[in-house]
């Protein structure tokens, strides 16, 4: 399984905002956690854009969702044809550890119904001082699959950009074949589109408190971590891509 050391949350969320900024993206740190910022990074372009939001960091022992974001942004990806809010590192202890969790041995991504951690806490806070999204995708990794796939909530029935997205992915690495993905039974290959009525979730992932409150499409994506760190990057910075490419047109 090729799974890289833990990643130094200091030195990646220092090298993301000085590539924030330099791609003019504003920056703040919405709060602290055992001395590591929880930093959110926004860029406004002109006129009626969609309004995207990416987030990253979740596990921290999924190295290659913030760094796709990182390599995304010193690209020039995030240009202007959209309003951009980025999170790229919402559990640093975790990454300075290496572990799913946190420092408090906590799994952040069950924790946006009941809010017991301060990194959660503080995010949903920042959440909550920002405009309804268009989109959102929430960037991660998954050590079990063999191939990509990905959640898609999408309560309104509005245009799916999941087909595109495992077309893209499928360029990269394969897409997860199996009838049921993560404990869940798979709508097509490599797509998962679960039950999203909040009341009916006993815990809330990220995904679930975003298509409550602030969106009506939201996005999980899921590389592989067997596959080299590279690899893994480019699946989901295609992945991201695509679903964006059609974002822009609607």
């Amino acid at each position: 399984m090729s799974i890289q050391p833990p990643l130094d949350p200091t030195e990646f969320t220092r090298h993301f905002l000085e590539a924030a900024r330099a791609s003019g993206f504003a920056t703040q740190s919405y709060g602290e956690i055992d001395g590591h910022p929880l930093v959110a990074c926004t860029k406004r372009s002109t006129g009626p854009r969609p309004r995207i939001y990416l987030s990253a960091g979740m596990h921290g022992d999924e190295p290659a969702a913030p760094l796709a974001l990182l390599e995304m942004l010193r690209t020039g990806f995030f240009a202007d044809q959209a309003h951009w809010f980025l999170c790229p590192m919402l559990n640093p202890t975790g990454h300075a550890r290496g572990t799913r969790e946190n420092a408090a041995g906590h799994d952040l991504n069950r924790d946006y119904k009941d809010l017991r951690q301060a990194e959660t806490r503080a995010h949903v806070a920042w959440l909550q001082r920002q405009p309804r999204f268009d989109l959102t995708l929430c960037l991660h990794e998954d050590w079990e699959s063999r191939g990509f796939y990905l959640y898609e909530l999408n309560p309104t029935g509005r245009p799916t950009l999941a087909p595109a997205m495992i077309t893209a992915a499928a360029q990269d690495c394969p897409i997860e074949e199996a009838d049921v993905i993560d404990g869940r039974p798979a709508a097509e290959p490599g797509i998962i589109r679960p039950v999203s009525d909040p009341l009916l979730r006993e815990n809330w992932p990220e995904a679930i408190y975003l298509r409550n409150h602030h969106t009506t499409l939201s996005y999980t994506l899921e590389s592989p971590s067997m596959l080299p760190l590279p690899q893994r990057l480019r699946v989901l910075q295609g992945a991201v891509d695509a679903a964006l490419r059609l974002a822009d047109r609607g």
